[in-house]
């Protein structure tokens, strides 16, 4: 299945080498912003660039007809001064100011976390409320350069909307009730509805964006606690008090019988549907790309797919119960749907391919081989996390004549490959997937063909 014409990306290298050109100058200039940037290739596996939410110059010389013409546009996000975003690539916002300085800004989850984790004082005030759309902070300064942190929940705009209150202790509120959420229900329809409700609540509230925020946030909780190298990988980023401000895209395995409820729940928290991707016959697999645009989220919806069902709208139109499973289905089958008792499949983050399979190696978690590896896109998962199945799910696949005898005794003394933590690098603001190499990577996770010393 061809991507559709308007989803066709491609890398950036001009664009990018302006961004290049301009970070390489900051971190020359701010001296606690080129330690920081060295900390975090040694101690995270992370890169600098990977990390910039916006980067504001002086706006002088040809710098605004060079960002015109290697395919930046003026963007209305709320800011002093001429903000610019390249809608074919994953760059940060670029703002042209007038205040003669210049400026980056870091996203994180939390910039109390980050100034706990450095040790910066009270003397650098926070802008913006706890929960707040949007928070900034200083962090460090030298040379005419100032490094910023920014915490978001729901909003791109460069400039924190005042809250009050009222709003911070709903929205932790309808955090903890996400959090918290009952997953595991033997009428599973009760299970969506809940879900539905909850999100309804935060909306009313808080708005989709910001419950959309909050709802991932869950997630990678969720997913984490579930995940020794996402739980080690967090808490090496957390010394510095960065979070999973690096993620690149939460990725759900989703039933065929309710796909369509997953396409309808993202949409209700302000997704809209990108690329489509389909392999081909063997694979019998295909994804849905969404992104959330106010939020920087990016979710990879997977499925069971047949050939015919590609032309028609798979997302929206229902896809009906097979009597056979493929690699996604089988995973829904042992572990429940990713937005019910399962939880994510992966999270994938961007770091510095080569340091961090190296840095996770020595203590002690592995990387699969690469399934991508393109000059201006990697991506590889670490060895899969084993879950326990529940002997109920394993019995329903058997008596459905879904899985064998064989593989039935095998699931429930070896338990299944249940999630992995995906390393990626992208260059030149690359935003695109390898759609034939993904398929690869499916078929290597199939529950069925990958045994207790393969997991």
């Amino acid at each position: 299945m061809p991507v559709s014409q308007s989803f066709q990306w491609s890398p950036q290298p001009e664009a990018f080498a302006i961004l290049d050109q301009i970070v390489s100058r900051f971190l020359d200039r701010c001296a606690a912003a080129g330690d920081l940037a060295r900390r975090l290739r040694r101690e995270t596996g992370t890169r600098f660039f990977d990390w910039i939410d916006f980067i504001e110059v002086p706006d002088e010389g040809t710098l605004r007809k060079r960002l015109s013409t290697t395919g930046f546009v003026p963007t209305d996000i709320a800011a002093e001064g001429s903000a610019f975003h390249h809608p074919g690539a994953l760059f940060p916002t670029v703002l042209l100011s007038g205040a003669g300085i210049h400026r980056v800004g870091l996203k994180v989850d939390s910039v109390s976390d980050f100034l706990a984790a450095h040790n910066i004082t009270n003397d650098h005030k926070i802008l913006g409320e706890p929960y707040a759309t949007m928070r900034r902070v200083l962090a460090f300064s030298g040379d005419g350069a100032e490094l910023w942190v920014v915490e978001r929940h729901g909003s791109h705009d460069l400039a924190p909307a005042p809250v009050d209150a009222d709003h911070c202790m709903r929205s932790l509120h309808h955090f903890e009730c996400l959090r918290r959420r009952k997953r595991d229900w033997e009428n599973e329809d009760d299970g969506w509805k809940r879900l539905s409700d909850l999100l309804d609540a935060s909306i009313a509230d808080l708005g989709k964006d910001a419950t959309a925020d909050l709802f991932f946030r869950a997630e990678r909780d969720y997913w984490q606690r579930r995940n020794r190298a996402g739980r080690m990988q967090k808490a090496r980023q957390d010394v510095l008090g960065l979070g999973w401000g690096n993620h690149d895209h939460h990725t759900l395995r989703c039933s065929r019988e309710r796909f369509h409820q997953v396409v309808g729940t993202l949409e209700k928290v302000g997704f809209f549907c990108r690329e489509r991707f389909y392999a081909g016959h063997e694979a019998g697999w295909g994804a849905q790309v969404m992104e959330q645009p106010h939020c920087g989220l990016v979710v990879f919806a997977d499925v069971d797919l047949s050939p015919e069902e590609v032309s028609g709208d798979f997302a929206h139109s229902g896809l009906t119960p097979r009597d056979f499973l493929g690699t996604v289905g089988i995973w829904c089958g042992l572990h429940g749907d990713s937005m019910m008792l399962a939880g994510m499949h992966h999270l994938e983050a961007q770091f510095d391919f080569d340091l961090l399979r190296d840095q996770l190696s020595t203590i002690g978690i592995e990387t699969m081989d690469p399934f991508t590896d393109m000059p201006f896109l990697r991506q590889a998962f670490t060895e899969g996390e084993r879950w326990k199945v529940p002997e109920k799910r394993v019995n329903k696949l058997l008596a459905e004549k879904l899985i064998t005898p064989a593989q039935a005794n095998q699931f429930l003394m070896q338990g299944a490959i249940g999630s992995h933590l995906e390393n990626l690098q992208r260059e030149y603001g690359y935003k695109g997937f390898n759609q034939h190499a993904v398929s690869d990577i499916i078929r290597r996770t199939d529950p069925r063909t990958v045994s207790l010393r393969g997991g």
